[in-house]
């Protein structure tokens, strides 16, 4: 079998098992109430269980793998960056956000519900985040514990993935240059999946002058992840999307597209996902689906 054939077996097989864990984990942590809140739960469980490419926990997990890390803590750590992801989606599908319809080929969560409840689900799986990383079934080792929650912590708030998302609002009246798009999409994109990396590698306990390269491999993954995002909203299908597409042309905003033109933005994405793969220099076959990953980045349609 050719190397990329056994690389995509190994891909797709790790796709569809962190989906499984992932969605086992949503379901055991958010069990019906029967009471008044149950409609929060049910809420809460339509955005977070059977939807999404994983890719967050799958990079989580990936990266904890290389150390030798327990896979159960692992997939828990990475369902707590898939809780603050969800609750992002669910936020920016709001009217006073983006307004969007579809959110991963169903109708959104505030369109199924209402805005009310819409807003309440999306804080209580930002809550759910924190509250997974605190037990001690993801590490034993409270100093552990404690750096996911400050690594989680900044890269969904201002310095991270909400301060991305203010830029991004902002964009659309402005006119940004590529070093703020650059610096945008860093924030709103690239922070949650650059902690997912750096999470795997605090719960094999490796020390943060240790983790350097694993900085260079997400940070490239993470604007990658953002041209090929980009490449999907201009010429993408909404319905292998699951979510309509055309809407930062339609807003007028300035993206990598915008700035580079397609052509160079895929050859960009191509550049970053190379550049990606070089910082796993050091790793044997250990590292190869993290390469998977990364090229699967640019390749992907939803």
């Amino acid at each position: 079998m050719a190397l990329a054939e056994v690389t995509g077996s190994l891909l797709t097989d790790a796709l569809a098992e962190i989906a499984s864990d992932v969605d086992a984990d949503f379901d055991a942590l958010l069990p019906q109430t029967g009471d008044a809140r149950a409609r929060l739960v049910e809420a809460m469980r339509y955005a977070a269980i059977g939807g999404g490419k994983r890719i967050r926990p799958l990079l989580l997990t990936a990266t904890a793998r290389l150390y030798g890390v327990d896979r159960d803590a692992a997939v828990r750590a990475g369902v707590a960056v898939e809780s603050i992801h969800v609750y992002s989606l669910i936020h920016d599908d709001l009217p006073c956000m983006d307004d969007d319809a579809l959110r991963h080929g169903k109708p959104t969560v505030h369109l199924t519900f209402d805005e009310a409840t819409a807003v309440l689900a999306g804080d209580a799986l930002h809550a759910l985040a924190f509250e997974i990383l605190a037990d001690a079934a993801v590490s034993a080792d409270p100093f552990v514990r404690v750096e996911l929650l400050r690594t989680l912590g900044e890269a969904s708030g201002l310095r991270g993935m909400a301060g991305g998302q203010m830029m991004d609002l902002v964009a659309e009246t402005s006119s940004f240059d590529l070093p703020t798009i650059t610096r945008l999409q860093q924030l709103k994109t690239g922070a949650l999946l650059a902690a997912s990396v750096e999470m795997g590698a605090i719960l094999g306990h490796v020390p943060p002058e240790g983790r350097t390269h694993l900085r260079g491999y997400a940070r490239d993954v993470g604007l990658a992840f953002q041209i090929a995002d980009d490449l999907i909203d201009r010429e993408g299908d909404a319905s292998v999307a699951g979510k309509a597409v055309g809407k930062d042309e339609a807003a007028g905003k300035q993206t990598f597209l915008t700035l580079l033109g397609p052509d160079r933005a895929r050859e960009q994405a191509r550049m970053l996902v190379d550049q990606a793969i070089a910082h796993l220099a050091d790793y044997g076959s250990e590292a190869d689906l993290l390469r998977a990953i990364a090229r699967y980045i640019v390749e992907r349609d939803h």
